[in-house]
């Protein structure tokens, strides 16, 4: 692979170099490389598992059973989770579930409320 960054706007990644532009075969989209790099150090965008945009401070609910690592303890899907954190990460929410304490859950496995 060429190491070039992926089309924008379509997401195909036979993107080429064309001068100091960028050109998507596909769907004939041009831009610059520098505008490409400032995309990429904006902030990341939290999505659950439906695809909506999390905030710190959202209430989520969970979608999937959840077995706590070292407990035999699962955290039962349709559990609510009010005033959740997003922080960066692997997981990235950081919440307090009632009867289970402090944890760290995956956008992936919750939908907001």
């Amino acid at each position: 692979m060429s190491g070039l960054p992926p089309c924008p706007q379509c997401g195909s990644g036979y993107s080429y170099e064309d001068g100091a532009m960028l050109v998507c075969p596909e769907c004939a989209h041009e831009w610059s490389p520098q505008a490409a790099a400032e995309t990429e150090d904006a902030a990341t965008v939290v999505r659950d598992a439906f695809g909506n945009v999390l905030a710190d401070g959202d209430t989520v609910t969970l979608v999937k059973d959840l077995k706590i690592k070292g407990s035999s303890s699962v955290v039962k899907v349709g559990t609510k989770v009010r005033n959740i954190r997003l922080v960066d990460g692997d997981h990235d929410i950081d919440c307090r579930i009632d009867g289970f304490g402090p944890m760290q859950l995956k956008s992936e496995f919750v939908r907001k409320a």
